[in-house]
Order: structure tokens, then sequence, then C-alpha cells
């Protein structure tokens, strides 16, 4: 049964390799090559949104030949303005680490 008040966020969603018809969600500037699992439960959980469940030997649906993950997150508001602010938090997590 579809669950109404939660909402699934894909790793691939972020997935600076893929092209959109490929899963991507975000503008490339709002992404990062190959996110892990741990990357986006920390992004996340530092936008200050709690991870109710994650899955990482599950498959995206657009690419069943790759293993991917998700993440659970409660809906409370649009999925495009949840992916903003984890994306946002990906990016600064990654740029800092970088340096």
């Amino acid at each position: 049964m579809k669950d109404y008040e939660h909402v699934v966020v894909w790793l691939d969603y972020f997935n600076k390799n893929l092209k959109r018809s490929k899963g991507r969600r975000q503008q490339m500037e709002k992404c990062i090559y190959d996110p892990s699992l741990k990357e986006l439960v920390e992004a996340t959980k530092s936008a200050g949104i709690e991870v109710t469940e994650s899955n990482e030997k599950v498959r995206y649906p657009k690419r069943p030949f790759v293993r991917s993950g998700y993440v659970v997150v409660p809906k409370e508001s649009t999925k495009t303005k949840i992916l903003d602010k984890i994306s946002e938090k990906l990016v600064a997590k990654r740029v800092k680490k970088s340096k």
C-alpha cells in the first residue's frame, strides 16, 4: 500500500554521472560524482530531515543492473524542496571534504 506520509530519496537523484533520462532529478551543479549512501544519510540529517529508513541493497528501477540505495524521509514539504535541501548539503560536504 502506498505511504503518503513519507518520501523515498534515491542515490541516483544526485549522481552527476547520470543523464536525467537515467534517473538524475537535480541540475548538474546540485549533484556530485558517485554519491554513497553514507553521504546521503549525513547530508539528510544535516539538512534537518529525519531518516526513518535506509537500504543499500536495492536497485533503482531505471537502472536495474546496478545496486543503488535510498533513504525514506517524512514528507514535510514537496519532494523537490526536500531534494534541494539535501543536494545543497551533499555538495557542501563534498566540497569541504575535497579541500
